[in-house]
């Protein structure tokens, strides 16, 4: 089992054909440094792909994952000089399901109409 601890999401998006070096040097250039046990997340122009990137401590691991229909939920319009965006566990499972991730804790209440 590989340890997370943190996620961070790049909202930039980035060519679905860089390996992992190259993903690894984004991770660098975005975040300052590969974290020990945090995972990075990249996704392409359309956000109809992913990919995961985790510093385990002694590599590097990395996921990918395609939908076939849609796309992820992926935050546009973010200014550059913006922090990097943590998900919370719920956050990234909603993420990885194709869920609006960011609206969770208003999907967890229902309110009188």
């Amino acid at each position: 089992m590989i340890r997370i601890d943190a996620v961070w999401l790049a909202v930039e998006p980035i060519d679905m054909r860089a390996g992992t070096e190259r993903l690894l040097a984004s991770v660098v250039q975005v975040f300052g440094a590969a974290q020990a046990h945090h995972g990075y997340l990249f996704a392409n122009a359309r956000s109809s792909r992913i990919r995961l990137l985790v510093h385990d401590g002694f590599g590097v691991w990395c996921a990918a994952r395609r939908l076939n229909k849609g796309s992820f939920e992926w935050p546009r319009n973010v200014a550059a000089d913006a922090a990097p965006l943590a998900l919370t566990k719920d956050q990234f499972d909603a993420l990885v399901l194709g869920l609006p991730w960011q609206r969770l804790e208003q999907m967890r209440v229902i309110t009188r109409m």
